[in-house]
């Protein structure tokens, strides 16, 4: 076996693998050499080389979020660690575990005029778990931070940050290791917090006859069929869904925008819950954090193992324990009570879906026709992964098969990892994967495609309107030379020589019948990854759009 000669880099080397960050995202460099050559030279990793540290970070997080444990990124000194902090900031709010080690100079070059260096100890204080800036010789000391470095981001479920300084020569080997580490488990990291007693909350909710469960970003099959049919089958219990709450059932809302966007003053004012119970990550309809925060729910619950977050101002509760836990234990000691909260909901729910089905049979060729045709032809027990900006709201407004799982970055919710994350995950799941995603998010993120790693059964649709068409939609929009260049970023641009060069299948479509076929064709490719690059009008589609909320009542 070949081991990096540099006593600390063993160190690292062997507390990862004792602890199972098997998984290594690698950008190429120098001054971290003596951990690619360690983590390479070892079969026991899965070592992925991505010269991008950006998308390489982003792609890390795409299989964590499909393996549910830690992946390691490594990169060289200098800016290249910079590099990573979007896909950082994505995984600290989505609770995505991931663990960054970055190779340094010596304090003492640091700030002195030596090259590729800056000030890299703490460089992501704000959005990591855990910073473990360690010194140049192996100690105790430094196993103990990494140990807990990597703790941390197992059972707080986020990014840490191990900096590693490196001095010269940073290339020799050596066939035996010269250190012996210490590997150990904290294991307060993660206590058991028993549930409190439910007495008062049994109260609450036996006596209120409005309650509204909203669930964010979920992962698929975190909620139980038991705990979904008593949900469902309470009269005075509505649930509302997103698409990235992998939540299903025929009985629960799933386009809240659809439902809410007509309301007047007087339907808020009789929608408005008096207990609201959330769980889940990031909600993406603005509409009803609008709506919640205006008309406030006296009570509102949150149930999460790790974190709360404030969103609609009026947090009452934290129920530090997953979604299961709770439900199973505070629903059985509920009763029935008389309401017609769901049911008046459910008839607004069917006029809703009667009137959105007579307005995209009307509606000419466009982003919501496109995206209605596309989400309807996923393939059943396939993976969707979505790009944010407009792709993930219209995502919203279109049920999806409940056989489908479905993903975003909405920790954040920005467009510069997206197709990065979805490779990674369609890596790591194995399963067929589809990634949805409007041009300007495509182009932005286009280094993604440059990795050796991409599944043969991994699609990509473009939806190409010419520019960021989100920001017609927004209010602001003015159709003149500042808005279109500086706003929309209107474009000319095209995927057909990106696939060519990358060396995926490229199909294209302008029109209903060329989507249907070019789906088809799409579907049927499985022996490389192929893009469906969909074009669509830049200027009808927020007018459709609109006009969709308009004729809903």
């Amino acid at each position: 076996m070949i081991y990096p000669k540099i006593p600390l880099a063993q160190s690292i080397l062997q507390i990862c693998l004792a602890k199972g960050i098997v998984d290594i995202v690698i950008s190429p460099g120098s001054r971290n050499a003596p951990l690619t050559i360690g983590f390479a030279s070892n079969p026991d990793f899965n070592c992925y080389s991505i010269a991008d540290e950006r998308c390489a970070a982003f792609f890390a997080m795409g299989i964590a979020q499909q393996i549910k444990r830690p992946v390691a990124v490594l990169c060289t000194s200098g800016s290249a660690l910079l590099n990573y902090y979007p896909a950082i900031a994505e995984a600290f709010y989505s609770q995505i575990p991931l663990i960054v080690i970055s190779a340094d100079r010596p304090q003492s070059k640091i700030d002195i005029g030596d090259g590729q260096t800056i000030r890299q100890e703490n460089v992501f204080a704000n959005h990591s778990l855990y910073n473990a800036n360690l010194t140049e010789e192996a100690s105790k000391e430094n196993d103990c931070k990494i140990n807990e470095a990597i703790d941390v981001a197992f059972y707080k479920k986020g990014p840490v940050h191990i900096n590693a300084p490196f001095e010269e020569p940073l290339y020799e080997t050596v066939s035996e290791l010269s250190v012996d580490v210490m590997v150990h488990h904290f294991a307060s990291l993660n206590p058991l917090t028993p549930l409190e007693d439910l007495t008062s909350f049994v109260e609450i909710w036996n006596q209120s006859t409005k309650k509204l469960v909203l669930a964010g970003v979920n992962n698929p099959n975190s909620v139980s069929n038991a705990t979904i049919e008593t949900l469902a089958n309470d009269e005075s219990v509505v649930v509302m869904t997103e698409t990235t709450s992998n939540l299903y059932h025929p009985d629960f809302i799933s386009n809240i925008d659809t439902i809410i966007t007509p309301f007047d003053n007087g339907d808020f004012e009789d929608f408005c819950p008096e207990i609201l119970v959330t769980f889940g990550g990031m909600i993406v309809s603005k509409r009803i954090k609008a709506f919640l925060r205006k008309y406030k729910p006296k009570q509102h619950w949150h149930i999460d193992s790790l974190r709360a977050y404030d969103t609609f101002g009026v947090l009452t509760k934290h129920f530090e324990v997953n979604p299961n836990t709770f439900f199973e234990s505070f629903l059985p000691l509920t009763t029935a009570v008389k309401s017609d909260y769901f049911e008046k909901n459910k008839r607004i729910q069917l006029l809703r879906k009667e009137k959105q089905e007579l307005y995209l049979a009307k509606i000419p060729f466009s982003d919501f026709a496109v995206f209605n045709t596309v989400i309807k032809s996923l393939p059943k027990n396939s993976q969707l992964q979505i790009s944010n900006s407009a792709a993930i709201r219209y995502a919203q407004l279109i049920a999806i098969d409940s056989s489908v799982e479905v993903y975003c970055n909405r920790g954040t919710s920005g467009i510069d990892g997206s197709t990065s994350t979805a490779i990674g995950a369609a890596l790591a799941s194995k399963k067929p994967t589809v990634f949805i995603t409007g041009d300007v998010s495509f182009l932005y993120d286009s280094n993604a495609l440059w990795n050796n790693y991409i599944p043969k059964n991994f699609k990509i649709i473009i939806i190409n309107n010419g520019g960021g068409g989100i920001f017609r939609i927004l209010p602001g929009h003015e159709e003149n030379a500042v808005f279109n260049t500086f706003f929309e970023t209107s474009h000319g641009l095209t995927a057909e020589h990106l696939a060519k060069m990358y060396g995926l299948e490229y199909i294209t479509a302008a029109d209903e019948n060329s989507l249907k076929s070019g789906l088809k064709q799409l579907y049927a490719q499985n022996t490389k990854a192929a893009i469906l690059e969909v074009f669509t009008p830049t200027t009808e589609n927020d007018v459709i759009l609109k006009q969709f909320f308009k004729e809903l009542v």
